[in-house]
């Protein structure tokens, strides 16, 4: 239980509404939720055709406001559509890595930008500029992702990071293994800090043992 995601107080998965055959398909948002597995804000769409869309906010959106979906959807903040249709320079987020899978630029500050148009795919380049190509009709949110200062603030104190980490299923705070008891941990015991052994398991170890340096490709120094 201490590594499972606590998915029962998710608010949703990161989905865009069923592609229709609607040009320009208009909607609402309807709220601006917080959801603790998340980092940014989550904004709820209602389209006109009923159907329901759940995208990370765009800073620049607020509930109630009016936001288009399809192909010839206006360049705006909070509006989906094709890569295709996205000029050269935009910024966009919740970019689908397949048509129908939201997968890029999802977090609190998070974006991208499209780069270069090709009749058979779109060429988009991320912060760490690494660029990458995409399907033609897979689609993205015009908008930088709000939340972007979240790590501004300091914590302070390592209480608040204890909470942080504890509302997102993590294990906080981490004790290296060399510091542990030799019941404890593989790594632990001995006389300072130091594994006294090859940190690589044996390829038939038990889950116990399974740890440190899992299927090395290569060992010592590189000559």
């Amino acid at each position: 239980m201490t590594y499972r995601a606590h998915s029962h107080r998710h608010k949703g998965k990161i989905v865009y509404s069923p592609v229709g055959r609607d040009v320009r398909k208009v909607g609402k948002i309807i709220d601006i939720i917080h959801c603790p597995g998340h980092s940014a804000p989550l904004a709820k769409i209602q389209y006109e055709d009923k159907s329901f869309a759940l995208i990370a906010a765009p800073g620049a959106i607020y509930a109630g406001q009016e936001v288009q979906s399809g192909v010839e959807a206006e360049i705006k903040a909070g509006n989906s559509l094709p890569l295709k249709s996205i000029p050269e320079g935009t910024e966009i987020s919740n970019i689908e890595s397949t048509p129908g899978k939201v997968a890029f630029c999802k977090a609190a500050g998070s974006f991208a930008r499209v780069v270069a148009k090709y009749p058979e795919k779109i060429v988009v380049k991320f912060p760490s500029k690494k660029q990458k190509e995409f399907h033609p009709e897979c689609r993205a949110t015009i908008g930088i992702i709000a939340g972007g200062g979240r790590k501004e603030k300091p914590l302070v104190k390592a209480g608040k990071a204890w909470h942080l980490m504890h509302a997102k299923g993590k294990l906080y705070p981490k004790t290296s293994g060399v510091a542990m008891n030799a019941v404890d941990h593989p790594f632990g015991s001995g006389r300072g800090r130091h594994v006294g052994k090859s940190k690589i398991p044996p390829r038939n170890a038990p889950p116990g043992r399974n740890i440190g340096l899992l299927r090395a490709k290569r060992t010592g120094r590189k000559r």
